[in-house]
């Protein structure tokens, strides 16, 4: 397991690539969402990727103040269906996390929860902060992070 943190110009055409078509796999196909995933919010966001067997297993990306929210953010969080079981969820949340309070200095976080990962998040140190809400078709929450 190989955890990378790029920024958009750092990542090369193939990881691009293999980004979205993951994306693509999970969020449009797996969930049966149509949305437009090619939002502009990536050029501006940081890339963390889980890598094993040279293949990216999990995937976020973490948005500075203003982006999606007011504070912070973390999206797009993934791991492939190859993958689930082994931890990694919890290992690229951690780190995006960790990414906002340690390189940005950031103390509060909001991210927009599929509301089946309630349980998950809370177990990192999200809490709820809105009622279940529709988006693409699937209920999601706002959950914030607060660093101790």
């Amino acid at each position: 397991m190989n955890l990378e943190i790029k920024k958009f110009d750092e990542l090369t055409g193939r990881e691009v690539y293999e980004i979205l078509r993951i994306r693509s796999e999970i969020f449009v196909v797996e969930q049966d969402c149509v949305y437009n995933d090619v939002d502009e919010k990536d050029l501006e966001s940081i890339h963390l990727m889980i890598r094993e067997d040279n293949k990216i297993q999990a995937y976020l990306r973490v948005l500075k103040s203003g982006v999606s929210y007011d504070d912070p953010s973390i999206g797009r969080v993934l791991v492939t269906s190859e993958a689930r079981g082994k931890g990694f969820a919890r290992k690229i949340v951690q780190a995006g996390i960790n990414y906002i309070t340690d390189h940005w200095g950031e103390k509060k976080i909001t991210i927009g929860a599929q509301d089946y990962l309630r349980k998950f998040y809370e177990s990192l140190g999200f809490e709820a902060i809105s009622k279940v809400y529709l988006e693409d078709r699937i209920p999601h929450l706002d959950m914030t992070y607060r660093k101790k």
